[in-house]
């Protein structure tokens, strides 16, 4: 770019701030502490109600109410006893171990643990994979 025309410097100061700190970052531990050191005066204030969820817990609602004067029992269904002593019993007819019977099925072996002794909640789609392995009708009529 030589000979475009007097080359001219300008020295004038350029100042450059830093932003004025967040409402977070005045809130900051380290930026109280700070002002404290400073001499600065710290005001602190209480929010009504901070810290508590007592707009959701202050009176009982209809529904709350209705839930605690219900008097009915309600529980998931089970795996029925005949369905449990039928998968027993196809799997020791095959002479399966419940660790070899959930690896076919691609379950864990927990699960055919808590089908066998009837804690499981039913799953059609487990049911018909065990149906499948063991080769015998589980569901419906025989």
């Amino acid at each position: 770019m030589a000979g475009v025309g007097p080359i001219s410097q300008d020295w004038e100061p350029v100042v450059i701030r830093k932003k004025a700190p967040t409402a977070a970052a005045r809130k900051d531990e380290k930026a109280v502490n700070a002002a404290r050191r400073a001499g600065a005066e710290i005001e602190t204030v209480r929010k009504a109600n901070a810290g508590s969820n007592k707009a959701a817990s202050s009176s009982t609602s209809l529904n709350t109410r209705k839930l605690d004067d219900e008097t009915e029992n309600l529980a998931h269904d089970r795996v029925p006893f005949e369905l449990k002593k039928n998968i027993m019993q196809a799997r020791m007819d095959k002479k399966l171990t419940q660790a070899q019977v959930a690896q076919m099925i691609n379950e864990k072996p927990q699960v055919i643990q808590e089908y066998e002794s009837g804690k499981a909640i039913p799953n059609q789609q487990i049911i018909s994979k065990l149906e499948r392995v063991l080769g015998v009708k589980l569901r419906g009529k025989k």
